[in-house]
């Protein structure tokens, strides 16, 4: 096994963002690893998709750094965001078109070259199962694969950083297990931060889990640790409710 550190993708320091007087994200610092699949996980209402969007830059934050492979997002978003792909809660599908004509105008508006659209379409659509559907209109598909079209357009242009937020939510449990499988075969080749409220959905797909409970992090390391944290294996359930128990008795009201 190599010694090497990995490369870090995406950077995130002191992040905090308020909407009028409601603070919803407390000085938020996070790291992605090539190579891992990293599970923000919290309640709903935790802040998990405020933080997503400050990630991808669909939202700017209040105070905070966020770098993507070593690129201030907020001094060159452009360029930091070419190396993004991003699948938001809700699909961003257009439900008349083909999955082929789809995927074809994703790739154009990542810029990739009119000749090489083919390649990255079968590409995309041969690592999320897609082949076979190619011809026919995204309405008349299930849920569980219109999911997997919206994870094919973020991952057409081949970014480094994927960032998907609540990307089982809705399936029957045949496919959640299909994507769950998707996410961590991506994680091999890319880095992957996903926001999820699903403890079964970290244990079995996530190398580390941050915690956020009420926007602030109460938890950062692996979900092996986790696991076992406070010295008895086999407690990730009981480990997540009292962190954030703890966190909520310890938030002045």
């Amino acid at each position: 096994m190599s010694n090497v550190t990995p490369e870090i993708t995406l950077s995130a320091r002191n992040l905090s963002r308020s909407f009028g007087n409601l603070t919803v994200i407390h000085d938020v610092s996070l790291e992605l690893k090539r190579g891992e699949v990293l599970g923000l996980l919290g309640h709903n209402g935790a802040g998990k998709s405020t933080t997503m969007q400050m990630l991808t830059g669909c939202l700017t934050p209040d105070n905070g750094d966020i770098e993507i492979c070593g690129i201030d997002l907020a001094r060159k978003p452009m360029h930091a965001k070419a190396h993004i792909g991003y699948l938001p809660e809700t699909p961003p599908l257009y439900r008349e078109l083909s999955v082929d004509d789809y995927l074809s105008f994703a790739a154009r508006l990542r810029g990739i070259k009119p000749g090489e659209v083919s390649d990255a379409l079968n590409r995309a659509k041969q690592r999320c199962g897609l082949t076979a559907v190619g011809h026919k209109i995204i309405g008349t598909l299930s849920k569980g694969y219109q999911q997997r079209i919206g994870i094919a357009q973020a991952i057409i242009h081949s970014p480094s950083v994927i960032v998907l937020d609540e990307p089982t939510v809705g399936l029957d449990p045949m496919q959640i297990r299909d994507v769950r499988t998707l996410i961590r075969e991506l994680g091999d080749a890319h880095s992957v931060i996903l926001s999820t409220h699903s403890l079964s959905e970290v244990e079995s797909i996530c190398d580390r889990v941050e915690i956020l409970h009420r926007g602030t992090l109460v938890y950062s390391g692996t979900t092996a640790a986790l696991d076992s944290h406070g010295g008895e294996a086999g407690k990730l359930e009981e480990n997540f409710i009292r962190l954030t128990e703890q966190s909520e008795a310890e938030t002045p009201s």
